[in-house]
C-alpha cells in the first residue's frame, strides 16, 4: 500500500536515553523526512492511549517531531481525513466499523492494517446476575420483570440500567434497546475509569448489573461473568429494517466482532514515509494489550509510563519496525 520510498539516508546515528528512562540504538533516519509534528490521535481509553504511545515514543528516537493530540474516537476520521490528524486511534471492528468503512472509501485515509488483536466489545454481566435473571446469558431474560426491577437504580427506575462508555465511544445502544423491545435505560460513564470503577465497586457489593466491556480487558478476565448472547450481526442488521426479530427497526442483533485496525492520513504517507512504514508494521497481540491495560487501569500506573516500561523491556519484539 505505501509508496516505495526513495530516499535513502546515509550513515547510521546511536540513539540515546529515551526521556531519560531507556536506551536505544540503530535509528536509520538522522533527520527525519519533515521537522514537521506527526499528530497522533489520544483517545478517552488507556488501552488504545498505551499503544499509541508506544508508536509515538519509537518514531521520536528516528528523530521525528511528534504531538499527541486528544480527539473523539469516531470524530478522529473526519480529522484524519481533512489532514488535522495524522496517525489515528486503533478502530474497533465492534464499534467503528461503519466510521471506518467509509472514511477508508474516500481515499483521504489509509488503511493501515490490522493491529493484530481480535476484539468482542458488548454487554457484560457478573455471573450472580443469572440469580435474578434467570435464562442469561438468552437476551431474552433481560425483558422479565424481575430482572428488569433488578437492575434498576435510583436514576433509572422503573427501568433497568446498562452502564455504558462514555458517549464518544459510539455504539448503538439505544437503538438496539428500542428495536429489542428493552425496558433498560443508558447510563453513560464518563471516562474508562470510571467505568470500570462503577462496574467493580458493584461486583464487590454483589449488585447486580449489566454494563459494557470487551476483551480483551482486564474485567472479564479477572471476574467470573459473561458476555449476552444476542441474535448474530449481520451487516444488514444495522442497515435493513426488514432483517431480523423486529421488521420495523434497525439494530436487532448484537454488536459486530472482529480486530484492530490502524489508520493514517493518505497525506502524510509523502511527508514522512519512514513513520507511516513503522506504523504499517507496527503489531501487538492481545495478551501483551490486556497486561498492559492491567497495568494502568489496577496497578495505577500512568499510560505512558506502562508503554517506555514495555519499550524499555522488548527491544526484540518492536527493532525489526524500525528497520
Amino acid at each position: 500500500m505505501l509508496k516505495n520510498i526513495k530516499k535513502h539516508i546515509t550513515g547510521a546515528l546511536m540513539i540515546g536515553l529515551v526521556a531519560g528512562i531507556f536506551g536505544m540504538t540503530a535509528a536509520k533516519a538522522a533527520v527525519p523526512e519533515s521537522k514537521d509534528p506527526i499528530k497522533i490521535v489520544m483517545i478517552g481509553y488507556s488501552g488504545d492511549n498505551i499503544i499509541m504511545y508506544i508508536y509515538g515514543e519509537l518514531i521520536k528516537t528516528l528523530g521525528y517531531n511528534v504531538e499527541y493530540t486528544p480527539a473523539d474516537y469516531i470524530g478522529q476520521f473526519t480529522g484524519m481525513g481533512e489532514g488535522d490528524l495524522h496517525i489515528g486511534s486503533p478502530g474497533w471492528d465492534t464499534t467503528a466499523k461503519a466510521a471506518m468503512k467509509e472514511a477508508f472509501s474516500t481515499g483521504d485515509v489509509l488503511n493501515m492494517g490490522k493491529i493484530g488483536i481480535a476484539v468482542n466489545e458488548d454487554w457484560w454481566y457478573p455471573l450472580y446476575v443469572k440469580d435474578v435473571c434467570p435464562g442469561l446469558p438468552d437476551w431474552k431474560a433481560l425483558l422479565e420483570p424481575d430482572c428488569v426491577k433488578a437492575l434498576s437504580i435510583v436514576e433509572t427506575e422503573p427501568k433497568a440500567r446498562f452502564l455504558s462508555g462514555p458517549l464518544e465511544w459510539g455504539g448503538t445502544d439505544p437503538e438496539r434497546i428500542a428495536a429489542m423491545g428493552l425496558d433498560f435505560e443508558v447510563i453513560n460513564a464518563g471516562s474508562d475509569g470510571a467505568l470500570s470503577a462503577d462496574l467493580v465497586a458493584a461486583i464487590k457489593r454483589k449488585q447486580p448489573i449489566v454494563a459494557w466491556s470487551w476483551e480483551p480487558y482486564w474485567i472479564p478476565a479477572l471476574y467470573p461473568g459473561e458476555f449476552v448472547v444476542w441474535p448474530e450481526y449481520e451487516d444488514a442488521c444495522y442497515d435493513d429494517a426488514s432483517w431480523g426479530m423486529n421488521p420495523d427497526m434497525t439494530h436487532d442483533c448484537g454488536r459486530p466482532n472482529g480486530q484492530m485496525w490502524k489508520s493514517a492520513w493518505a497525506g502524510g504517507e509523502a511527508i514522512w514515509p519512514k513513520a507511516y512504514d513503522v506504523w504499517l508494521k507496527f503489531n501487538l497481540t492481545a495478551k501483551i494489550a490486556g497486561d498492559l491495560v492491567y497495568e494502568s487501569d489496577v496497578d495505577g500506573m500512568d499510560t505512558k509510563a506502562v508503554a517506555e516500561k514495555w519499550i524499555a523491556e522488548n527491544k526484540a519484539t518492536w527493532e525489526p519496525w524500525l528497520k
